[in-house]
């Protein structure tokens, strides 16, 4: 099937400003990478400790970032034609995702502290990561908060503010986190802990710039006309739980396989728990570019899902997966040829160093298959199909991908360098299984739409 132009550059210009508010997540944990890795005494010690907290605490944020992700299609389908149910799936939004932030702030205090202490790491990384890690707790509810409103004017088709708001988050965090951790301006040095305090402070600074653009923008005022915090349906909370739950499973199972994997890595060692961490910090700002135009995809499908246009749904679909395909083969290029030079940006550590060239080399490879599974995912939860592609990206994740790390890199011998083989495979798994469901599913909707259609 060929797809107009116009359908590429509706993608294009609609992912733009997601794929920089999304690289804004990331960035958070690729800045404080940086500064650890450069400014702390024990560098390959403090890389670890980021390490074991991300792996831990990422769990737990992807879970938030999923539900909240919930309202974003249904906001999508209605944008049209039902302003008043907008606004209701907004403020029913905002008590899901406050009282789910609270949730995961108590399991990341008694869960992932307990993961952390209990899992063969080394005492001296643990010691350096338990304080960013409770900081990082604390910083869930501005998140999520800010995350609502975020996904609340990406689905109306809104994306510039969220682009801004996190463009300065980021240089907020970026001043404030080398600020506590070199202890400028007569403060203590405060290592590892400093980089989490600068991200509280970024989070809740960029909770309230979104809260108060939508409030205030002239661009709602047919919504928030209708917007009220307490109201509140068990039926509009169900609809947003339906897709969001869902979806965070999916982050979970993906996110927890990397989890895990760096958890593996640190049985091996904390050089290569460090040298792990440098590489997921490269290759996750490649995921979260991909993710840009997987959420892009998901909005113009669901308005498309939401008329009931075969056509554009599909149109749309294939030219997101040609745009994902192109952009992952300039990524591969990229770490095939800077293999050796990129881990330099996050430390100055050779062992470090050496360890995440061989896994950038080996990221360049599964850029495709990552790129491809995003928009997959992006296209389904567009049609609202989120519960098959749950258990697709469990299956290639855990009974598939992190089974093969275990046994590649553990009882192998390979290293991190098996665990990362693992993780490819896994990614393979799930790009070729969702592209199938993607085309099972809009078989099925173009034959009942036809079926339905009036006859001459």
């Amino acid at each position: 099937m060929r797809v107009h132009k116009n359908f590429y550059k509706s993608v294009l210009l609609l992912a733009g400003p997601i794929i920089v508010s999304q690289i804004g997540h990331t960035m958070v944990q690729t800045v404080n990478t940086m500064v650890v890795g450069h400014a702390t005494a024990k560098p390959h010690i403090s890389l670890a400790a980021v390490s074991l907290t991300h792996s831990v605490f990422m769990i737990v944020l992807v879970i938030g970032i999923g539900i909240a992700y919930g309202l974003t299609p249904l906001v999508a389908q209605y944008a049209k034609r039902d302003h008043e149910r907008c606004a209701n799936l907004l403020s029913n939004s905002l008590w899901l995702n406050i009282i789910t932030s609270v949730v995961l702030f108590l399991l990341v205090y008694y869960g992932s502290m307990y993961i952390m202490e209990h899992s063969g790491q080394d005492t001296e990384v643990v010691i350096e990561a338990k304080p960013y890690l409770f900081l990082l707790g604390l910083s869930i509810l501005p998140l999520m908060v800010f995350n609502t409103f975020k996904q609340f004017t990406e689905g109306l088709g809104f994306t510039k503010q969220a682009m801004s708001v996190s463009i300065w988050g980021n240089v907020i965090n970026i001043a404030l986190a080398w600020i506590f951790v070199k202890g400028y301006f007569g403060l203590p040095e405060m290592g590892v802990k400093g980089v989490g305090l600068a991200t509280l402070i970024d989070r809740s600074l960029m909770m309230l710039a979104m809260a108060l653009y939508v409030m205030k923008s002239r661009h709602f005022k047919s919504y928030m006309q209708y917007f009220s915090f307490i109201n509140v349906a068990k039926e509009r909370l169900r609809d947003i739980a339906k897709i969001g739950i869902p979806v965070a499973l999916q982050y979970v199972f993906e996110v927890g396989a990397f989890a895990g994997a760096s958890i593996l890595a640190g049985q091996i060692g904390a050089r290569d728990q460090a040298a792990h961490q440098v590489a997921i910090t490269l290759v996750s700002m490649t995921y979260m570019m991909a993710s840009g135009i997987g959420s892009a995809s998901t909005i113009r499908v669901g308005n498309s899902f939401g008329d009931k246009n075969a056509f554009r749904i599909r149109s749309f679909s294939i030219a997101s997966y040609h745009i994902i395909l192109i952009f992952m083969a300039i990524t591969a290029l990229i770490f095939s040829l800077g293999y050796k030079i990129l881990p330099y940006t996050i430390t100055q550590d050779l062992e470090v160093i050496a360890l995440a060239s061989q896994l950038l080399f080996i990221a360049a490879f599964f850029q495709f298959f990552d790129g491809a599974q995003v928009v997959g995912l992006g296209v389904l939860r567009g049609m609202g199909d989120v519960n098959r592609p749950s258990i697709i990206t469990f299956v290639a994740y855990w009974v598939i991908g992190l089974p093969l790390a275990y046994y590649l890199g553990i009882r192998l011998n390979m290293g991190v360098n098996g665990i990362w083989y693992g993780l490819t495979i896994g990614l393979l798994t799930s790009s070729i299984l969702l592209y199938f469901r993607y085309r099972k599913m809009i078989n099925s909707l173009t034959y009942k739409l036809a079926a339905n259609r009036p006859k001459a």
